[in-house]
């Protein structure tokens, strides 16, 4: 391998850190107008008049309009479609956004904006799930507030728990989490000489942004050209609602036929934009003695907020993963996406696993200490591995490094010098060590099979030069750096001389949404696909210089060092790369070609849960040690060790920054990110309340990456993003267990919610405590 494995520099580096870079509020055109949002300042009502006059008098305003000036559908195409670009006659959360105005700046935009008046009928609202269950309820969605739901079930679950010797449960709770990406959301809409429509933004999936477009204007797609502009951040949170964004930027612009620029303030970010859902978990676990589980029953409950946007789908990934890493015979679980009067939660880092993995993971660990054995010994003794099952039934088959993956930790973290049962810890400030487990299924799987397919084009330009071409989009994750790497080492081209286009929808191919550490697996295989057949007539054309006849039988194999090409056994005679190509373009050889890929077929239940859930799996595990200090309710995180399964790491320093940053960003959801609500309306929506992990934050971070090669992803490879996200929180808690003796049920574990427990701690009451969070 010449560039496989190894940690070259980022292809985009250098603009990002000279300035060049050109995010969407650096992008103007000429006659520009600024639209601005009207936002809906109840939580649940009936719209009963707009006002405009006021706002329609102030200078530099060119218009105010409303779901009435839509030419198409007023509803964003993303799975049930239910989520209006405009409000019609109803709200249903605080901030839905109600009409749009547009003036010749942003400050006028904005300013007249607060200007329009909107008169409601308030109706009865629900802000807790529970509540919206009932059957009594204000109804948001159908007749029982239930987006979706999904039952899986293993095995009989009443001989499974009637078998067990002890049997622990409990309930979970978990808050939002804010996505915090350095650029806030952002669209411009420039209307094209021949009545199409382009939109330039920062997103995630460049073609859901193009079907909604076309949408809204109710034009043919080959009339919209959606362009990604270099994007600051995502995490999930640029998937689904960046199609709200431009569908307005895009109506202003048709409606006023000037470029209409839109971009949010950190507040209106807040407000208004999807957030990681929050949850209930009610689980409960039974084992034997010897502590292999007899059975796993799962309650998973998520907050979805007044439209379901991706929840359907966020749901189903964190069911099918809500019992854990193990071979558990007999399982059964429910899981149900819920409608309240709060803002809509979509897609975030680790895609509904997080919430799952802090409940399952604790109770693991309590199932550990009720049976008298330690938490590794419970989790080494029913692990997946090769030739087991997961819930849903799927048999593991290959690729699972998971046993090498928590050894590695566990010798790295020093486990056995730290661990002592938390009756043992004594002083003020406590330590405190714990470890969690996942798994995570690769790419969209049967929750999304249509959408697990990627396009690519590659051509070889006359100086050697490589232009590549994919819908999937950088974000700030390295996926050009680990493309270029593949293309480089499929094609033996200098990998300085490949290019990766930023996707335009009218130029690269749909590569599905760059969601679910999919795009490696799925955009890598296209590239390697299309680098493949051009390799090969590569090939031909050194075979045929070598003086080998077309067609004649040759058992030598051309092989490459990155600058030049030759025949093994014959290293010396060395044809230059760059001369080779020339020589290709005067013999008329094709170097270009399109490329495609399709995930496995799986083979899925829908009424039952049960088959082949994803192609593959990632295996994690992290361990955690924290002091805390016991009269304030502070933890410190000391040290992270943080592994994972990937199959192959094409760009190891890449690997490790992303999960060091999924470790951040999961210390700060466990910890210190606690999003307040009140009556369904955000009361701390900006860094200034809502707490982030600071740099002074970052504590010791260990990665370790464990190669348990794909044969089906690209040199190995399967995928990483999401999973360093899904086990750091659950470690958290558990590190602050076994610092304490108190159990965490509800996250963030901030210091109020610390001193509360140490609190029933001290009167004797060493269960739970359920944490009080104000409704909303």
């Amino acid at each position: 391998m010449n560039v496989i494995g190894v940690s070259v520099a980022r292809n985009d580096a250098q603009e990002k850190v000279a300035g060049t870079a050109k995010y969407i509020d650096d992008y103007a055109f000429g006659n520009m107008l600024y639209g601005a949002t009207v936002r809906s300042s109840v939580a649940c009502g009936k719209i009963l008049s707009i006002d405009t006059a006021t706002a329609l008098k102030i200078s530099g305003v060119a218009g105010v309009f409303t779901y009435r000036d839509v030419p198409g559908k007023n509803s964003v195409p993303l799975v049930f479609g239910d989520y209006p670009f405009l409000a019609e006659n109803n709200v249903l959360f605080y901030g839905q956004p109600v009409a749009l105005l547009v003036a010749d700046s942003e400050e006028t935009a904005r300013h007249a904006a607060r200007q329009v008046r909107v008169e409601y009928e308030k109706a009865p609202a629900v802000f807790d799930v529970l509540e919206a269950l009932k059957k009594d309820s204000p109804k948001i969605y159908g007749d029982n507030n239930v987006f979706k739901k999904y039952d899986i079930i293993k095995g009989d679950i009443a001989k499974g728990f009637k078998d067990a010797d002890v049997r622990v449960e409990d309930v979970f709770t978990t808050n939002y989490q804010v996505h915090c990406y350095m650029e806030p959301q952002g669209m411009v809409a420039d209307p094209q000489p021949d009545g199409g429509m382009a939109v330039y933004g920062t997103m995630q999936c460049p073609f859901y942004v193009h079907d909604a477009v076309a949408a809204i204007l109710g034009v043919s797609q080959n009339r919209v050209k959606i362009v990604q502009t270099t994007t600051g951040g995502a995490f999930g949170g640029k998937e689904d609602v960046p199609s709200v964004v431009a569908g307005h930027s895009a109506l202003l612009a048709h409606l006023t036929k000037r470029p209409v620029k839109i971009i949010y303030t950190r507040e209106e970010d807040f407000h208004s934009m999807s957030k990681r859902h929050p949850s209930r978990v009610e689980i409960k676990y039974g084992a034997k003695k010897n502590g292999k589980i007899t059975a796993c029953s799962v309650r998973y409950i998520l907050d979805a907020g007044a439209f379901s946007t991706l929840s359907p789908i966020v749901l189903w990934r964190g069911a099918v993963h809500s019992a854990g890493p193990y071979d558990i015979p007999n399982v059964k679980i429910e899981a149900l996406a819920v409608a309240t009067n709060k803002v809509p939660c979509g897609a975030f880092r680790g895609f509904g696993q997080p919430q799952a993995t802090f409940a399952n993971e604790s109770l693991i660990d309590k199932l550990a200490e009720k049976l008298s054995i330690s938490p590794l010994k419970l989790r080494r003794l029913n692990m997946l591995g090769i030739g087991s099952e997961t819930a849903t039934g799927q048999k593991i088959e290959k690729s699972c490094g998971f046993k090498k993956v928590i050894d590695t930790v566990v010798e790295k973290a020093k486990w056995d010098k730290i661990y002592l049962p938390p009756e043992k810890r004594s002083g003020r400030v406590k330590t405190g060590i714990g470890v969690a487990a996942a798994f995570y299924g690769v790419g969209l799987g049967a929750g999304g099979r249509h959408l697990d397919r990627a396009g690519s084009y590659v051509q070889i330009q006359k100086d050697g030069a490589v232009l590549v071409a994919i819908g999937n989009t950088e974000m700030g994750q390295g996926l050009l750096t680990v493309v270029s790497q593949i293309a480089a080492e499929a094609l033996g081209a200098p990998y300085d001389f490949i290019k990766v286009m930023l996707p335009d929808t009218t130029r690269v191919p749909d590569s599905g949404p760059t969601v679910a550490s999919r795009s490696t697996l799925m955009s890598g295989n296209a590239v390697k696909n299309a680098c493949e057949i051009i390799r090969r007539n590569i090939d031909r054309t050194v075979l045929g210089m070598a003086g080998v006849r077309k067609g004649a039988s040759y058992k030598g194999e051309v092989c490459s060092d990155g600058k030049n090409y030759f025949i093994k056994g014959a290293p010396k005679k060395k044809i230059n790369y760059f001369e080779l190509v020339k020589k290709c373009y005067a013999a008329r050889v094709n170097l270009s070609s399109n490329g495609w890929y399709t995930g496995e077929e799986v083979d899925f239940s829908d009424v039952t849960g049960q088959g082949k859930a994803y192609y593959v799996y990632t295996y994690s595990a992290t361990v955690a040690i924290v002091s805390v200090n016991t009269e304030t309710g502070e933890v410190d995180v000391k040290k992270i060790v943080s592994g994972h399964d990937i199959g192959r790491a094409i760009n190891p320093q890449q690997c490790e920054g992303q999960i060091e940053g999924g470790v951040m960003q999961a210390a700060g959801y466990a910890l210190t990110e606690n999003l307040v609500l009140k009556d369904g309306i955000i009361q701390n929506p900006n860094f200034a309340g809502y707490l982030i992990p600071t740099p002074d934050d970052v504590p010791e971070i260990v990665p370790v990456i464990v190669e348990e090669a794909y044969s089906d992803g690209p040199y190995g490879a399967k995928g990483l993003g999401e999973s360093p996200m899904i086990t750091p929180a659950a470690a958290i808690a558990n590190a602050i267990y076994n610092a304490t003796g108190w159990r965490v049920y509800s996250l963030p574990a901030t210091p109020e919610v610390l001193t509360a427990l140490r609190a029933n701690f001290n009167h004797g009451r060493r269960h739970k405590i359920c944490t009080e969070r104000k409704k909303g």
